[in-house]
């Protein structure tokens, strides 16, 4: 089984951390916008069991993301399945009717501008995230997928990387759990 080993940090000066992250080798793919909508399950709640589905929208691309629960580790490790749908905005919108239609809610659009990119770091290849985030502002996800026997190793290197580039500020909720708690 895969796992997502993700960490994200709030992020004070998104143009020197870039930098840090340039200078440790990362190379950057061009901006990206993304609209991800997530729906809530029909017969369970996923803020209870921990879960996440979306539609991640990146210009007329397309993909249907399942989350898992997140593990008890330090550093937010669970389970994830991502498959790309038809390309069009219109496909996005047949499929969250299809949802909608088998009793899913839509719960809410988290908007980001995202630069992604890749770097070695102790002979692994991490990726990073940068982001602005509508109605939260900045931050930066370190992830790596690995297998289930990889874990804590995994783990390791995420803390690692970040202490390497001073990140301190842990976010341990999802953009949707901090939108939702703003608005509550």
């Amino acid at each position: 089984m895969t796992l997502e080993i993700e960490q994200k940090f709030r992020v004070a000066d998104r143009t020197a951390l870039r930098e840090k992250l340039v200078a440790a080798g990362a190379r950057f793919s061009p901006p990206v916008s993304q609209a991800d909508t997530y729906f809530g399950h029909p017969a369970r709640d996923f803020a209870a069991t921990d879960e996440a589905l979306r539609i991640r929208s990146v210009g007329a691309e397309n993909f249907i993301t399942y989350k898992g629960p997140k593990q008890q580790h330090a550093v937010k490790t669970r389970r994830e399945v991502e498959l790309p749908l038809a390309s069009s905005a219109a496909a996005a919108e047949q499929f969250a009717e299809l949802l909608t239609l088998l009793g899913f809610r839509a719960v809410e659009t988290v908007r980001k501008r995202r630069e992604e990119g890749s770097l070695a770091w102790q002979g692994r290849t991490v990726n990073v995230a940068l982001d602005t985030v509508d109605r939260l502002g900045e931050f930066c996800e370190i992830e790596l997928c690995v297998d289930d026997a990889e874990t804590a190793a995994a783990q390791q290197l995420v803390l690692s990387l970040a202490a390497h580039l001073g990140l301190e500020d842990i976010e341990r909720r999802s953009y949707l759990g901090m939108i939702l708690a703003n608005e509550a």
